[in-house]
């Protein structure tokens, strides 16, 4: 779970943008998060195939939980 302001300790996951397995570019939007405050897509931060992890849409999760991989 990525820290989208200062004061953030939690978000919720809402949903996956693109299929597990797909091989994705660096940039390419990956899933949403969402706050009370905003909702935003988050970009992969390199190239290479998605692994969902154990994130279940609509559940909350700790800033730095892990929700997926991406493998080189």
């Amino acid at each position: 779970m990525p820290k989208l302001d200062v004061t953030m300790t939690e978000g919720t996951f809402l949903g996956w943008l693109v299929p597990n397995g797909t091989a994705v570019e660096e940039g390419e939007d990956l899933y949403t998060v969402g706050t009370d405050k905003v909702s935003a897509d988050i970009p992969a931060p390199s190239a290479g195939v998605l692994r969902y992890g154990a994130a279940e849409e609509d559940e909350t999760y700790a800033v730095g939980t892990t929700l997926g991989s991406l493998e080189m």
